[in-house]
């Protein structure tokens, strides 16, 4: 048995001197060490030795484990100092090279004009609120005073999953979810994306993005809508900037009113933006009809309120002197870049 133990130590200390790697030193320890191993299956039969043999077997046997413990610690350390210098030599970086440029990506012009919008009637303490683009044609059209076989449907006419779930025309069906979920006072914006079957054109798309306006309380009226949309346009369009109303019709408000702000390119003279008016319009507003009101659950002999809505792609072209709708989602860098 002293001449197994031997063998073991003399063949441990050849491999260990030839391992290339970490993985072969730690195949060599289960080989001699392992609960299988050689040293191991030695040790087991120390119970045929003799009373006498076994304490010098044993004492052996622990300077053999000793011994090769101690060798495979040393290759460890020597292996691990020669891989992490090939590493650094391998990863060495040369700091005089040029780096090279980052390119930082950009909001969108629509997120532009839409975070803006936000800022405006956030800080006149509306509130954000959200809803589905695949919306039930109730909220979309009864809800808000158009009912089936309405002509005004045929202005936002849609796409229809069934004859009862349509997707949005508009995000007043937000207005109404509000109006149905919570008392007021209400006072919210609901920006998203709605959709129509428009033909695709300078001026038009299928999909595009609406921001629409909410307020609902005891004694609000006219003087409060116009008050809104003033400091809107100013803030949006430049101190300087003046609004006009004139009489419209929609079913979901009553009076109703097309609003325009004066020409941010001549400041009224007339240009071609304004395309010698003098006036851009932007948004439609009105009072909240009484009948919307009490569809919402809401008595409109207590509460009144405004409406208001506009089109991000429309205001996004006159902030930034846009003359075709497409440039916006046609994700072309150059154009993009200058925003």
């Amino acid at each position: 048995m002293k001449e197994q133990l031997n063998g073991i130590q003399a063949s441990a200390e050849k491999e260990l001197a030839t391992a290339q790697s970490i993985q072969e030193l730690e195949n060599l320890r289960v080989k001699y060490l392992g609960k299988k191993g050689e040293l191991t299956s030695v040790l087991r039969g120390m119970g045929a030795l003799s009373a006498e043999e076994r304490p010098v077997i044993g004492q052996l046997a622990n300077e053999v484990r000793v011994f090769i413990e101690s060798r495979l610690d040393k290759a460890v350390k020597d292996l691990a100092g020669k891989e992490r210098t090939l590493k650094l030599k391998q990863e060495i970086i040369d700091i005089t090279m040029p780096g090279k440029k980052a390119n930082f990506g950009r909001r969108h012009p629509l997120t532009q004009v839409v975070d803006e919008i936000k800022e405006v009637f956030l800080g006149m303490g509306y509130q954000i609120a959200e809803g589905p683009e695949v919306e039930l044609d109730y909220f979309n059209f009864e809800a808000m005073n158009i009912p089936k076989n309405h002509p005004s449907r045929d202005v936002q006419d849609t796409f229809y999953i069934d004859d009862n779930v349509v997707l949005r025309t508009h995000t007043s069906p937000v207005q109404a979810r509000v109006m149905k979920s919570q008392n007021p006072p209400i006072r919210v914006i609901c920006p998203g994306r709605v959709y129509r079957s428009d033909e695709v054109d300078a001026t038009h798309s299928p999909v595009f993005h609406q921001v629409e306006g909410l307020v609902v309380d005891k004694g609000v009226t006219m003087g409060d809508l116009v008050g809104t949309l003033q400091v809107f346009a100013k803030v949006l369009f430049g101190e300087n900037t003046k609004i006009r109303l004139r009489p419209h019709h929609f079913p979901f408000t009553e009076p109703s009113a097309e609003v325009d702000v004066s020409c941010w390119g001549c400041g009224g003279s007339g240009c071609r933006i304004c395309k010698g008016e003098g006036w851009v319009e932007i948004l439609g507003a009105g009072m909240v009809s009484p009948k919307v009101l009490r569809e919402c659950g809401i008595d409109p002999n207590v509460y009144s309120g405004f409406a208001f809505g506009l089109g991000v792609e429309r205001v996004a072209m006159a902030r930034f002197n846009i003359d075709d709708m497409r440039l916006f989602t046609e994700n072309d860098v150059r154009f993009l870049k200058q925003f």
